[in-house]
């Protein structure tokens, strides 16, 4: 940011190409006076000031104010990367591929990232998704304003069918021109901080626009990887996103309609042309760079013409993600659209949008649909009573103080404590005892059409749900419930043992911050035993449910008996005499540890639990990478797998199973050539599906 004079009149001439002397002639002083101007030895007169502005062609207050000037859209251009000299290539942004590409993954990153920057915690974060759907002369002036006549050879160019990338871009790519329709998702957050920092140095901007796989998050905030913003341009066909971002600092003297954009793409080369390595930036040349672009401040012409104007003056950013799509195929016309982002925010920030009597909400969230300029789905504001009714009464009578130590009533709300045993840090020998961090636990009887019950919810600092889960060994004849765990400042301390605790639990969130769990970052951070903590934290909790659900709750269908009895007296026909008895249950993974070889490969060790039976269980075991959404990307293993106790090598590659044995061991190595993102980042899964015919091959 300009402090000075001078520094506002080097920026200024360095973006021009101005030299001092052009300068000097244009004003009608000596170059002299320029020059010591430039150095702050001297300041001009008010005069000299106007002089300066005209010769610049800017108005006279962005002199003054040393403030950046406001740009037209007819001024910003498109600039790509050149490939590198060494003749590498990337097939596209690694993050993004870490993502299954639909609405729902975005919804609960983007939300998450505007969660994490909220500026005032006296106002929930107001987080808007707009869909906008074009056709004919609004969609032609669109692609004007963005230059499409530009970006279309590129895109023609990168879109190779053999790849995955490319496969994605030649459809997006015949949609457009099959049915002249393309899709716009913008997703708006007011209340939070904006893409402050500067154009290239560290700071919001960069970190979001410039760079991958860097989160700069640190304390409570959900994020920790930086691959959550990978999902907006995950969700274009074209890997295009422009921002829009009003600061609540100030950067080049300005907060408002700070814009750019960047395009994701993979190596392409243009015929007769150069090579290009795949992304491209989307603002103003900077003069002092060659073959780069930066940020521009905006007029309010140019947002409106690229769809990005915001409705308010509140600091916070606007995502345009260009060519929005659901890539599970389940959502295509706006309604589907509409309301599967409805649902995901609702399922995923329920308790973010509950406020009590004196402490605000985190969050609220609205989702709105249209077509050219016209209204098709009125914006809707998700309720948090709507989506989880039972669970969001739970957390608003902790918020209200409204808790009881036991259940006697089917609205009443239960809470209890669960401690988690914090760990010392490896940078931290020094140290003392770590101490304890006592979560909050939750428990209330479900509501009737809240589905499906006796589960856990679990979250952390922003409330954003981390897991659910099914709570298992609960006594019998218990009431349906849902419960919620509270760990680290959702507890709404300020203590330093939650501090600690969002530290530790952070680092036990896989990239998906969908689970506590062992990862590399865990290990890497912490002292040994931190995994064990962590799940022994998880198995505090379900007992902790299990001792609270044994005081009954009066039931208005008590004559009926309890579910759990009726389900019992389901009677079953006894096997016909001679039918040989089927066996109970399929081979399970029992436990997987290993970590990730100096190659970027897991190495694993598997521990099977084996139903018992006569014949011998023949199985191709195979290994993926979860998605953020569940999903699975399968992964290759290199070579063979290495069989350990109770288990041999079939000539197929398969493993025999000892008949009768009921646990066995095996080894695996993955291959990193069929990694979708590098292995530090992942969370694999080993399954274990039946094999064909299979000969052994005994040593």
């Amino acid at each position: 940011m300009a402090t000075s004079f001078g520094d506002w009149l080097n920026d200024q001439l360095a973006q021009r190409g101005m030299t001092q002397r052009e300068l000097a002639e244009a004003v009608e002083v000596t170059p002299a006076a320029v020059n010591a101007w430039t150095k702050g030895r001297s300041v001009p007169r008010m005069d000299k000031i106007q002089r300066v502005a005209e010769a610049f062609g800017v108005p006279t207050v962005d002199a003054v104010e040393r403030r950046a000037p406001q740009v037209g859209s007819g001024e910003a251009e498109w600039v790509f990367q050149p490939a590198p000299a060494d003749g590498s290539r990337s097939g596209g942004n690694a993050a993004a591929f870490a993502f299954t590409a639909d609405l729902g993954v975005l919804a609960r990153e983007a939300t998450q990232n505007s969660l994490d920057e909220q500026l005032s915690v006296q106002e929930p974060v107001l987080s808007r998704y707009v869909l906008h759907e074009l056709s004919g002369l609004p969609l032609r002036r669109f692609l004007d304003a963005l230059r499409w006549d530009v970006l279309r050879p590129h895109l023609r160019a990168a879109a190779d069918r053999s790849q995955k990338s490319g496969r994605v871009l030649a459809d997006g790519l015949g949609e457009l021109e099959r049915t002249d329709r393309l899709h716009l998702l913008r997703v708006d957050d007011y209340n939070a901080n904006g893409l402050t920092g500067p154009e290239y140095d560290d700071g919001r901007f960069a970190r979001v626009v410039r760079r991958t796989l860097d989160s700069g998050k640190a304390g409570v905030q959900g994020g920790s990887y930086g691959m959550g913003k990978a999902t907006l341009w995950a969700a274009s066909r074209f890997g295009l996103v422009l921002v829009n971002s009003v600061l609540s600092e100030q950067q080049d003297g300005r907060t408002d309609r700070r814009l750019a954009g960047r395009l994701e793409l993979p190596w392409h080369a243009l015929p007769e042309e150069r090579e290009y390595a795949g992304p491209a930036w989307f603002g103003i040349r900077d003069q002092e760079r060659g073959d780069s672009v930066r940020s521009w401040w905006a007029d309010s012409a140019a947002a409106r013409e690229l769809l990005l104007e915001r409705e308010s003056d509140l600091p916070g950013t606007s995502f345009l993600v260009v060519g929005a799509y659901d890539g599970s195929g389940v959502s295509a016309e706006l309604d589907e659209m509409h309301a599967c982002l409805m649902k995901e925010l609702g399922d995923n920030f329920w308790a973010a949008m509950v406020a009590g009597e004196n402490r605000p909400a985190l969050l609220r969230a609205t989702v709105e649909a249209w077509r050219n300029g016209e209204v098709v789905v009125p914006r809707t504001e998700v309720d948090p009573f709507t989506a989880a009714p039972a669970k969001s009464r739970a957390v608003k009578a902790f918020l209200d103080g409204e808790t009881v130590s036991r259940l006697s009533a089917r609205t009443d709300v239960v809470a209890a404590r669960v401690p988690l045993e914090l760990v010392r840090r490896k940078d931290d020998p020094a140290a003392g005892p770590a101490g304890v961090h006592e979560a909050v636990l939750l428990v209330t009887p479900a509501a009737g059409a809240e589905e499906p019950a006796d589960r856990l919810t679990m979250m952390r600092a922003t409330r954003m749900v981390v897991k659910r889960k099914r709570v298992g060994d609960l006594p019998l004849g218990h009431t349906n419930f849902q419960a919620i765990l509270l760990a680290g400042a959702a507890t709404g301390r300020s203590t330093p043992d939650v501090t600690a605790a969002e530290l530790l639990l952070r680092a036990s969130e896989p990239p998906e911050h969908n689970d506590w769990t062992g990862t590399d970052d865990l290990t890497a951070t912490y002292v040994r035993g931190a995994r064990k903590r962590v799940l022994d934290f998880k198995t505090a909790a379900e007992q902790a449910i299990r001792d609270l659900l044994r005081v009954e709750i009066p039931d208005d269908d008590a004559e009926e008996g309890p579910a759990v009895l009726r389900e019992l007296l389901v009677l079953e026909a006894p096997a016909r005499a001679g039918r040989p008895v089927r066996v109970s249950g399929f081979p399970t993974v029992r436990s997987l540890t290993g970590g990730v070889t100096a190659a970027g490969a897991w190495r694993v060790e598997v521990m099977v639990r084996l139903p018992e039976r006569e014949a011998p269980w023949v199985l191709a075991p195979t290994a993926s990478f979860v998605n953020q959404d569940g999903g699975r990307t399968p992964v290759s293993w290199a070579g063979v797998l290495v069989p350990g106790s109770n288990c041999e090598l079939t000539a197929d590659g398969h493993l025999s199973f000892t008949a009768g044995a009921r646990t066995a061991v095996f080894k695996g190595v993955t291959d990193p050539r069929s990694h979708p993102v590098p292995a530090r980042v992942s969370s694999l899964q080993v399954e274990l599906p039946r094999a064909q015919a299979a000969r052994v091959v005994r040593s």
